[in-house]
């Protein structure tokens, strides 16, 4: 695809700067393997609504770079030494520096805004920043808190994580001109797709291999993180089993591990995990509905399905 080869080159364009160590820190993460769905997703909504300009090349790599500047600081939030299989930035070159650079692609994302003219659009990316840091401070404020329903949950999760997926459709309608009901569509799509995405992610914290997910199993656990599978666990599970999860999560770390593995799976926590996450998925594709026949919607289909049938 033509768009996404044009969005590497003004990545890379972009990360252009007089100080040496922007530049390899900000180019060893952009290339540690991700797979840039967050950008895709603007080029592909923008192209489904017949978009033959070329802002939408801008957008989508300001959204990698704001997606690369949270994946930086989350890393040091979190003291993470592997993300994608290898070494976190953090971990290579400490923490200073990585915030830092972290600061430097927000605020060349922000330039890029600028550059692409739209106030509307300026005004979906400026909140949804907000959104996402809100994200963040909540689930850090509930580390250790065995006490979080799943409503909270869904809120944690919307604006971590969802918030930057519908902010990458929502934009991406946006830029093309679409009609109102078809840029509602495709923000809803997007925010129904990062909520599959996250669902699946924290379910493979349970179930996943370390290889290919690039991180430990348990890693979740290990930070006291209270994600879905364990919250489901506690309401079905067996007082017990409630009690050994809720201490898990309180006291943090992997001394539970191997208990709580057998508990997720015995409860049946990881299915219902999944089955949300399939529910995720059926109305997101129910937005596309609004969208013209194209390849472009094809492929908005598949990348949805795709969300949740992974293992990394």
């Amino acid at each position: 695809m033509e768009d996404f080869a044009a969005v590497d080159r003004t990545i890379r364009a972009q990360l252009a700067s007089h100080v040496p160590l922007i530049e390899t820190i900000g180019n060893y993460i952009i290339e540690s393997g991700g797979k840039r769905v967050r950008p895709l997703l603007a080029l592909l909504s923008a192209r489904a609504l017949g978009y033959e300009g070329h802002q939408h090349i801008t957008l989508a790599a300001l959204i990698e770079f704001m997606h690369t500047s949270t994946l930086l600081h989350d890393d040091v939030v979190d003291e993470s030494h592997l993300r994608r299989g290898r070494a976190t930035a953090n971990d290579t070159w400490g923490n200073a520096p990585s915030v830092l650079v972290g600061d430097f692609l927000y605020s060349r994302s922000f330039e890029m805004m600028v550059e692409v003219g739209s106030m509307p659009i300026m005004a979906i990316l400026s909140n949804a920043t907000s959104i996402i840091a809100e994200g963040e401070v909540l689930q850090l404020t509930n580390i250790g808190n065995a006490d979080i329903d799943e409503g909270a949950y869904f809120d944690t999760i919307q604006g971590k994580t969802a918030m930057l997926f519908e902010a990458a459709s929502h934009t991406g309608a946006v830029v093309a001109g679409g009609s109102e009901a078809q840029i509602e569509a495709l923000k809803l799509y997007g925010r129904y797709l990062g909520l599959a995405f996250q669902l699946i992610d924290d379910l493979l914290d349970y179930q996943g291999d370390a290889s290919e997910m690039g991180k430990n199993v348990g890693d979740d656990l290990a930070e006291g993180k209270p994600t879905l599978p364990l919250i489901r666990a506690m309401v079905v599970g067996s007082p017990a089993q409630a009690n050994v999860v809720r201490r898990a999560i309180s006291e943090g770390g992997l001394s539970y591990l191997d208990e709580v593995l057998a508990i997720v799976r015995d409860t049946g926590a990881l299915e219902y995990t999944r089955q949300r996450a399939h529910e995720m998925v059926d109305r997101a594709l129910e937005q596309l509905a609004l969208l013209p026949p194209s390849p472009y919607r094809e492929s908005l289909e598949l990348l949805v399905r795709q969300a949740v049938d992974r293992h990394a």
